[in-house]
């Protein structure tokens, strides 16, 4: 299971107000009001962030990267393209989507959380190449983004939409900074409606995630997982509110055996 450890006329972003905007380690800060319910989630990611990785690659066996390769790649970024990743954490879909566009593209990535960005902006560091130039770490709110109308060629948004508090709100920033005919890919954990995969997803958690977890002492933070998941949209739920946002078409593909999920929906 992958992340299992787991917010129009083109022109310039619009940049945020002065009081408003600063810089720390590495990525620009946008402040923005927040809920008690976006406080807890933020205290969440700072405290798991540390492991996030880690906990990735062992809980999934690898196989979180080829379900993010699939989301970049039903994306439809291309070489020169402008894109957003969303919800970004520790940059996964960010570094694809850099060597997706090239060094005449560029990447916004966008997180609440500064841990996960600060994670982020080293592993950039740790690992460069020169198209990773063409990647921005900026601290903003999915539901209050800092671009102007029909800014980007691509959205894409790995394990975040789950955790957003206002999922209809975010599905219309989205569809907001899209230009027309261009695509967002949204990937998370799949609400399946079958009683088996739901069993498995339930089992697996229970038995192998939070035991896995409470080695590093994050027992509570991982149980949140279950029920984020039982909270969360099923495909058709998730069709349904692409469209609602103003969405042409919107298909949701299940990975993974159904554990996970991909929404493809097109402006």
């Amino acid at each position: 299971m992958a992340t299992l450890a787991a917010a129009i006329s083109a022109g310039p972003a619009a940049p945020a107000p002065a009081a408003r905007r600063r810089r720390r380690g590495g990525f620009a800060a946008v402040s923005c009001g927040s809920s008690s319910a976006d406080d807890e989630r933020q205290a969440l990611f700072r405290r798991i962030g540390p492991v996030y990785d880690h906990l990735n690659d062992v809980l999934s066996l690898g196989q979180h990267r080829t379900w993010k390769r699939i989301c970049v790649s039903w994306s439809r970024a291309r070489r020169g393209d402008r894109v957003l990743d969303l919800c970004c954490g520790s940059g996964d879909l960010a570094f694809l989507l850099s060597q997706k566009v090239g060094l005449d593209g560029q990447v916004m990535a966008v997180d609440f959380s500064s841990q996960q960005l600060q994670t982020a902006a080293s592993r950039q560091d740790q690992r460069w190449k020169p198209c990773y130039k063409n990647i921005k770490w900026i601290e903003g709110d999915a539901l209050d983004l800092p671009f102007t109308d029909c800014y980007f060629d691509a959205v894409t948004v790995g394990y975040g939409l789950r955790n957003v508090v206002d999922k209809p709100k975010a599905m219309r920033e989205i569809f907001r900074v899209l230009k027309p005919g261009s695509r967002a890919s949204i990937l998370d954990f799949n609400k399946s409606s079958s009683l088996f995969t739901t069993s498995l997803q339930s089992w697996m958690i229970d038995n192998v995630v939070v035991p896995l977890a409470s080695g590093y002492g994050l027992t509570e933070e991982y149980k949140y997982l279950k029920s984020s998941i039982l909270h969360y949209l099923t495909e058709k739920e998730l069709e349904e509110l692409a469209k609602e946002a103003g969405f042409s078409a919107a298909k949701h593909y299940e990975l993974g055996g159904g554990l996970m999920g991909d929404l493809v929906a097109t402006r």
